[in-house]
């Protein structure tokens, strides 16, 4: 299966080099790198409706290891110690594959529609989600109404939330091909919600989003049964609101500075997943699981009820309020990525908001100076945070280093080595005193 998967990528890669670009697109290759949203330059004529169909493949070889220091403890209907960690060994991980088709419907309006075909998380294909982008609205015939989106962009659909920058430069099942190292953030911000967002874009290089969605991965018109414990309520789901405002702009021919600030915050939710909306796992495999938790399950499921290793997922699925400033800097080859969030939410069973705080770096160095083919670098990440049920703060540090090569613009190979540390957690939780660490290697293709 995996061989046919492969195959066919190749034939459709073949056949998506013939294909036209899209209009105010982000390419899936090395182009789409350091690309966040879509510019407003119409460089690309419109020559009527067309399709585009574009895919991501990866495949990776871990040679992680993994220690704790918690206590022993057995639970009945569980076999063994339920705090011991599996023991890992070098091997080839489950690989992932994404289906992308984009459609110019007309002049200024895009559609698009991603599929994950394969992903550790979902292991049969699922539809990630799907929007359509104006960029243009020519069939209102209105001279004002042109005028005024030569600044504007509207996105409306079931699509990725545009809460920070770190999710465009995020693993995203088998698309890689953004992230120049193997996993995303510790507190990995990434959900799809249906909703809508309006981009205004300044020819000085300001901009300002504004967006709302209904706050859920998984829609429901079912109502709501539970009681709020904060309120004594019957829950209420409430409109999610999200925003941004930013400065992007090439200020020589080397120098690129871009700062950003953004904001996400819903007061009642079903069940919220900006922080664990991802369906597709981490790129880390069993780090710090148990089989035995997994009471009933088979070896052939722990990629499934493990899928976000090395992740920390605070629980904010009834009330979030969180808030991301990013910084990017780029001259010539180096680059530098900040980031700062500090986020508040509460389950349905809480009374009380809990607090997670999150700080990331990276610094890349991409070379040689004309192609930028090649790159080395270093990425620090702590998350610090109050999880639900706990009296004092758990952290969680990652340190990784990474090196990759774009062996063409749509085949990428790159190495990283990680090591990640558990500090705060109680003497009977599985990440006491937890550590994992060693060597994981990833090649992509994009197109």
């Amino acid at each position: 299966m995996k061989i046919k998967l492969i195959l066919l990528l190749c034939v459709i890669a073949t056949a998506a080099n013939a294909q036209e670009s899209m209009q105010f697109f982000r390419p899936n290759d090395q182009l789409g790198v350091n690309v966040f949203e879509t510019s407003k330059a119409d460089t690309t004529p419109f020559k009527g409706f067309k399709v585009k169909v574009g895919g991501n493949f990866e495949m990776e070889f871990q040679g992680l290891r993994n220690f704790n220091t918690a206590t022993p403890v057995t639970e009945t209907g569980y076999t063994g110690n339920v705090t011991s960690l599996e023991k890992l060994t070098n091997g080839f991980d489950l690989p992932m594959a994404n289906l992308s088709i984009d459609a110019q419907l007309a002049d200024g309006i895009r559609m698009n529609l991603t599929i994950y075909l394969a992903t550790r998380h979902h292991e049969d294909t699922w539809v990630k989600g799907g929007y359509i982008q104006f960029d243009k609205l020519l069939f209102l015939h209105s001279d004002l109404v042109d005028q005024i989106m030569k600044s504007v962009t509207i996105k409306i659909g079931q699509n990725d939330i545009d809460y920070g920058d770190q999710h465009y430069r995020r693993s995203d099942g088998g698309n890689t091909m953004y992230n120049p190292f193997i996993e995303n953030y510790i507190m990995d911000e990434f959900a799809t919600e249906i909703g809508a967002e309006v981009y205004y874009h300044s020819k000085s290089g300001l901009f300002i989003m504004g967006g709302l969605s209904n706050g859920e991965l998984d829609p429901t018109v079912i109502s709501a049964t539970k009681i709020d414990s904060a309120t004594g309520q019957p829950n209420s789901y409430n409109i999610a609101l999200h925003g941004k405002i930013g400065f992007d702009k090439q200020l020589t021919p080397d120098f690129r500075f871009r700062l950003t600030g953004s904001f996400y915050s819903v007061n009642s939710d079903n069940s919220n997943t900006l922080f664990g909306g991802d369906r597709t796992g981490s790129h880390y495999f069993d780090v710090m699981e148990n089989a035995a938790i997994a009471k009933g399950t088979t070896i052939s499921d722990e990629n499934d009820y493990s899928a976000f290793s090395g992740r920390l997922n605070p629980g904010f699925s009834e009330e979030v309020h969180t808030y991301m400033g990013n910084l990017f800097l780029k001259y010539k080859g180096l680059e530098f990525f900040g980031t700062a969030e500090d986020a508040h939410g509460r389950a349905i069973t809480e009374f009380t908001n809990r607090q997670a705080i999150q700080y990331a770096a990276d610094l890349i160095y991409r070379f040689p100076e004309d192609k930028q083919n090649f790159w080395i670098g270093y990425r620090y990440n702590t998350v610090t945070a109050l999880l639900q049920g706990y009296t004092s703060n758990i952290t969680v540090n990652r340190e990784a280093a990474s090196a990759g090569w774009f062996i063409t613009k749509n085949i990428m190979a790159k190495a990283e080595y990680v090591n990640q540390n558990y500090e705060g957690y109680p003497a009977n939780n599985i990440l006491n005193g937890g550590n994992f660490h060693g060597v994981v290697l990833e090649a992509a293709i994009g197109f």
